[in-house]
């Protein structure tokens, strides 16, 4: 019988130490629905597990873990089968963007974005690159950048990935909310409102290297203020007509795992 994960948001872990999964891989056919996808929901309902997932699907550094899609329900889709470990892919977690001040985020921003550089180190050696793209590179990996740089870094990122690898990017943000939560709570909204809709702006609307960009947050923020422009940007919100299989639990799948569990009896009190 299988264990039951706690607080395990990896989803080559979950699948590898063999957890009970409920498989949520359908949820790969709902991303490429738009551009642009946005899916809030509360805590705990399988955000960042699902954007793990999502990250093991279609990057082209994950190749050797294809296996762990087997016999879950995204096989049956032969035409998103094409897409399986097709793409350079950007996977960013906003979670620790929750410090005092704007100074503050702006260096764990530019933290983030080292990370992301230094995971890609083949792009040092591109022919495709020019002396300058590597050097701007170089900046971000040194967390040497000033505030316009990161403004623009994800989109630069992924346009210096299209270029090296000749494949459009997806792009991941999970916890995207997380630090507007905080510039409220210590009172620089509208800074961080400002930082984060030039980040958006470039990454998302103008971006011609974009594949897909997908986000996950407990808030919906107002497209007014962050998403301002997005005419490929659909939100999937707990309310929404579609997608609310795609996270938590729906009554079928907690009847399923009481059933594997032997604990039918338990079904009313659930």
């Amino acid at each position: 019988m299988k264990q039951i994960s706690t607080g395990i948001e990896d989803f080559k872990t979950v699948i590898d130490n063999d957890y009970y999964y409920v498989d949520k891989t359908q949820l790969i056919a709902d991303v490429f629905s738009n551009a642009v996808m946005l899916y809030t929901r509360p805590r705990r309902f399988g955000k960042t597990l699902n954007m793990s997932m999502l990250y093991y699907f279609f990057s082209n550094k994950e190749k050797d873990n294809d296996y762990l899609f087997e016999s879950l329900k995204i096989t049956e889709n032969k035409e998103m089968m094409k897409h399986q470990n097709q793409y350079p892919v950007i996977y960013i977690t906003l979670k620790d963007l929750s410090r005092e001040t704007m100074s503050l985020q702006i260096d764990k921003f530019a933290a983030i974005i080292s990370v992301i550089v230094e995971n890609y180190r083949e792009l040092f050696d591109s022919s495709q690159l020019s002396d300058a793209q590597k050097n701007l590179l170089l900046q971000y990996r040194e967390k040497k950048s000033n505030e316009s740089d990161l403004r623009d870094s994800l989109y630069n990122i992924s346009m210096y990935l299209s270029l090296h690898y000749r494949k459009k990017v997806i792009l991941l943000i999970d916890e995207y909310d997380v630090p507007l939560q905080s510039a409220f709570i210590h009172d620089y909204y509208d800074e961080m409102i400002m930082f984060m809709k030039n980040i958006f702006s470039s990454a998302l609307k103008t971006n011609t290297s974009l594949e897909r960009g997908v986000l996950t947050g407990c808030l919906q923020i107002a497209k007014e203020s962050i998403f301002t422009g997005l005419n490929n940007f659909t939100v999937r919100s707990i309310t929404s007509q579609y997608g609310g299989e795609y996270f938590g639990f729906t009554q079928n799948e907690i009847n399923e795992t009481l059933n594997y569990y032997n604990l039918n009896d338990k079904k009313e009190e659930m």
